[in-house]
């Protein structure tokens, strides 16, 4: 199922806040919602506008080149259920958010 790979400190990325990483070659957007962490792909399906430097409001990102907005959680559309992008579990372990990629 894949293992678990750190992908920034706990305190690099603020509440309210999201990044853009690299987990084995692959572009992942790591957010921070009140201090749960959620983790989904970076790539937009739309056009493949970068989420990590999107705005997160609440659950929800805007990717920032069409405003296409996806639910952090589950990946999920706002606007179109059906469409997903691929969201992966978090943990935070020893100050570090761990990010688990699905082999």
């Amino acid at each position: 199922m894949g293992d678990w790979v750190r992908a920034l400190a706990e305190a690099e990325l603020a509440p309210g806040r999201c990044t853009e990483v690299s987990i084995g070659g692959k572009p992942v957007a790591v957010y921070n919602v009140e201090g749960t962490f959620y983790a989904t792909s970076n790539t937009c399906i739309h056009r493949g506008g970068p989420l990590g430097q999107g705005l997160l409001s609440g659950h929800e990102v805007m990717c920032p080149w069409h405003a296409w907005t996806w639910d952090v959680r589950s990946g999920e559309n706002t606007a179109n259920a059906s469409l997903r992008i691929p969201s992966y579990e978090t943990k935070v372990e020893g100050g570090d958010v761990m990010v688990r990629i699905p082999d």
